[in-house]
């Protein structure tokens, strides 16, 4: 099953459900639901088959940012709310999940807040128990005025959460103090000046990480220190061709299953850039550019046998499917598209 998140009115359809044949890349709708205002980012609990949304809430006369979760039927990809919780003061724009599922964390662009959300047992989402405030700014006097907290991941042990803040050239790693449900600051890595990191990506291995960064278009490659929750520098490679004279931004980044390609997409250019990592040192060597056939895309995934990936393309309102060389990397278009609204995140989910 594809799960789709989308910039939407309430009024209509904003969170999709597809089935995928992962022999042809056939797209077909199963489910949509209405009600929730731009649920552009999407958490899929696998084990509990269970659904996290994003969306927006009117709170002090101002938008705010909350979120809603579902139960996924697996039989008929049908979803059925269980909850919706208003969280943070201003609006978010990703929502990630610990493995332990006590937690939901989510992120603001525009308030440079991270928040820690309290997830009960039965899927249903708790209260907001605690919020860092991110300040300062960046290089770029238009895109990072003020600090822009884009995303949040936690290693793969679950002891560190690493927030990109595109507006302060910050990767921030917080811990989680259970004691007292709270979010406990641990390092900064500093990415170099008008980088404007956005999300990461953690190799199988855990012993590299990789950041793409919005505003100047770059990958930043870093070896991971798993028992200190720490990140070194080991080179920044570009996202775009050398000739490329448009205007660019990124947006996803993900590594393949067995650690081999990684994969990151341009906004403007339109693509996927394609690079192999070397798995003794980490570092990167170019191996594609492709055409995401279609506008703006905004995120992208892989299926979990590494088969497909999905191109989420926002502005042509588009789902492209593009089959995965596992040897060489390369991506293939398959030919087959589905439309959908201004598409912003898709998650493909194999249930057992």
């Amino acid at each position: 099953m594809l799960f789709i998140g989308s910039y939407a009115e309430a009024e209509g359809p904003g969170v999709y459900v597809y089935e995928l044949q992962t022999d042809t890349g056939e797209l077909r709708q199963l489910d949509q639901v209405s009600g929730l205002k731009n649920p552009t980012f999407l958490n899929v609990d696998e084990q509990n088959q269970r659904l996290y949304a994003l969306t927006e809430a009117a709170v002090n006369g101002g938008k705010g940012g909350a979120a809603a979760s579902y139960q996924i039927d697996i039989s008929t990809g049908k979803l059925r709310e269980l909850s919706r919780e208003v969280n943070l003061e201003s609006t978010t724009c990703h929502i990630n999940r610990d493995a332990d599922n006590k937690y939901l964390v989510v992120s603001s662009y525009h308030g440079g807040t991270v928040g820690l959300v309290a997830l009960n047992g039965d899927g249903t989402i708790g209260e907001l128990v605690d919020t860092k405030q991110h300040t300062g700014h960046g290089a770029d006097p238009e895109r990072q005025d003020k600090p822009h907290v884009h995303s949040a991941f936690f290693s793969p042990d679950g002891r560190f959460l690493f927030v990109s803040d595109l507006g302060i050239d910050i990767v921030r790693a917080y811990t989680i103090n259970e004691a007292n449900r709270t979010l406990e600051f641990h390092a900064d890595t500093h990415l170099p000046p008008g980088s404007g990191p956005r999300h990461l990506a953690f190799h199988p291995s855990a012993k590299y990480v990789y950041v793409i960064n919005e505003v100047n278009s770059t990958i930043a490659a870093f070896s991971y220190n798993q028992e200190e929750g720490r990140l070194t520098a080991l080179e920044v490679v570009p996202t775009l061709p050398e000739d490329f004279q448009g205007e660019n931004t990124t947006a996803e980044i993900t590594v393949s299953q067995d650690g081999r390609y990684l994969y990151g997409s341009n906004r403007g250019h339109d693509s996927i850039v394609v690079y192999s990592i070397n798995q003794d040192s980490g570092t990167l060597t170019y191996v594609e550019h492709v055409s995401t056939e279609g506008g703006h895309p905004r995120h992208f995934a892989l299926t979990p046998d590494g088969s497909l990936l999905i191109a989420a393309n926002r502005d042509s309102n588009n789902l492209a499917v593009f089959r995965v060389n596992k040897e060489t990397g390369q991506l293939t278009f398959t030919g087959q598209t589905a439309k959908v609204s201004k598409p912003v995140c898709v998650k493909p989910v194999q249930f057992s």
